[in-house]
């Protein structure tokens, strides 16, 4: 799978990720099916796994997992959520505990009390217990905010809302992210799993078999990921194989413009 630097510095990631997102929000025996996901997206060629607090039991389960499996060959991106400093100090040490003590990519979520998260993350970074601080938003009303945030020099890279089905990052993000040389991770690449319900036919993906693609759900990650300014794509998923069939969405060669807009023709009737 390409490998591509996450904006500025020296992160490198596989161009498909592993968003955890209710899929690793589980206790008890479905925990080790969960351990199997990880350990089939690391044998893939997926280094970057993403979580939150927010994400329930999911940090603590992607932690464990790692563990098993292997923790140095991955790259965590996890986040901080709060507007309280003392559960911003319990969320960053609960993260740390997680994933022995760093975290390679820390995010303020939703931009919850951005500058003051900023402050705590910028300590870590000084400490080398990060490598690289980003900003999230899910929301298309929060782009402005995000940007004044990303116009500040404070982050390396943001992760943003991107689709077939949802190109508002095109119109300024993304312009801007480049022009700053920002990473670029993109949340939701298949829609929340809504453009994938509703697949075209084996007849309409015949023009892209010539790219890999042997899925909707490959067509949909490679039309996120040949958008040279994304870094990453990460949709979340609970099943070993579809770790393994993403995975394989970032093999080159990627989409021209054509293809591009093929892709969201048909996500347009999905």
């Amino acid at each position: 799978m390409q490998r591509r630097r996450l904006g500025r510095g020296d992160v490198e990631v596989s161009a498909v990720g592993l968003g955890t997102w209710q899929v690793l929000d589980v206790r008890g025996r479905e925990e080790e099916a969960r351990h199997e996901v990880i350990r089939a997206a690391l044998d893939a060629g997926i280094t970057l796994f993403d979580s939150s607090p927010m994400y329930g039991e999911a940090e603590r389960v992607l932690g464990d997992a790692l563990e098993k499996h292997g923790r140095d060959r991955a790259t965590v991106a996890t986040k901080v959520w709060t507007s309280n400093d003392r559960e911003a100090e319990r969320q960053i040490d609960r993260a740390l505990s997680f994933f022995g003590g760093r975290v390679e990519l820390y995010q303020v979520h939703n931009l919850v009390a951005a500058q003051k998260r900023l402050d705590a993350l910028e300590e870590l970074k000084g400490e080398g217990r990060i490598r690289s601080i980003g900003a999230t938003h899910y929301s298309h009303s929060a782009f402005p905010d995000l940007m004044d945030v990303m116009r500040g020099g404070r982050i390396d890279f943001v992760q943003v809302p991107y689709n077939a089905a949802d190109t508002a990052v095109t119109e300024e993000v993304l312009p801007l992210a480049a022009e700053l040389d920002l990473g670029v991770i993109v949340m939701v690449p298949l829609g929340s799993g809504r453009l994938v319900r509703n697949a075209p036919s084996e007849k309409d993906l015949e023009p892209l078999r010539e790219f890999g693609v042997e899925t909707w759900a490959q067509a949909l990650l490679k039309f996120v990921l040949s958008d040279e300014r994304v870094s990453c794509a990460i949709p979340a998923t609970s099943k070993p194989e579809r770790a393994k069939e993403n995975a394989h969405a970032g093999d080159p060669p990627f989409f021209g413009d054509e293809e591009r807009e093929y892709v969201a023709s048909l996500a347009r009737r999905a």
